[in-house]
């Protein structure tokens, strides 16, 4: 059974991975858009005014016919954003799975919500909430389908060892 109530239905959600598989797949004639709503079930759940969808037109034949496509998502108020799938995971290991990650690690530490707690502490909690509802095949597929992701992770934790290092330097003085 799937403890997450409310899996993504998106499991890869890395465009230049489906980019290549695509490429790979599909015939020379065969139309190529690339897109990725960067929202899911829970922040798109009443409406998605606003909301940034990125698409890419990699092989397009049929621009009519591409055209009508994307003006559905704009038609319900998506936030068009043209961009390549490359600049997309760049833009997207430093927020959405930096996102994820951290959501992930504070749920980890079980922070329950407190009388004294400040609007940050409340922010922090809404994370945890956020990030949790999401599936963990989502973060896994941030993670392994997007290499900048792996950087990111890389970051993360040499700044996570260099506060620990100043906070020790300071206490040790």
């Amino acid at each position: 059974p799937n403890p997450n109530p409310n899996p993504n239905p998106n499991p890869n959600p890395n465009p230049k991975h489906a980019k290549v598989k695509m490429q790979q797949l599909l015939p020379a004639e065969a139309d190529l858009l690339c897109l990725h709503p960067m929202f899911g079930p829970e922040s798109g759940k009443d409406d998605w005014q606003g909301l940034p969808l990125v698409y890419e037109g990699v092989r397009v034949v049929d621009h009519h016919r591409a055209a009508r496509f994307l003006s559905l998502f704009e038609e319900e108020g998506c936030k068009m954003v043209k961009m390549s799938c490359e600049r997309h995971d760049e833009l997207a290991a430093g927020s959405q799975f930096v996102t994820h990650l951290t959501g992930r690690i504070l749920g980890r530490l079980g922070l329950q919500p407190s009388p004294i707690a400040t609007q940050g502490y409340r922010a922090l909690l809404q994370l945890v909430d956020n990030t949790q509802k999401d599936s963990f095949d989502l973060f896994y597929a941030l993670y392994s389908h997007n290499p900048a992701s792996s950087q990111t992770l890389d970051d993360f934790g040499t700044a996570f060892e260099e506060l620990r290092t100043e906070l020790g330097s300071r206490s040790a003085a």
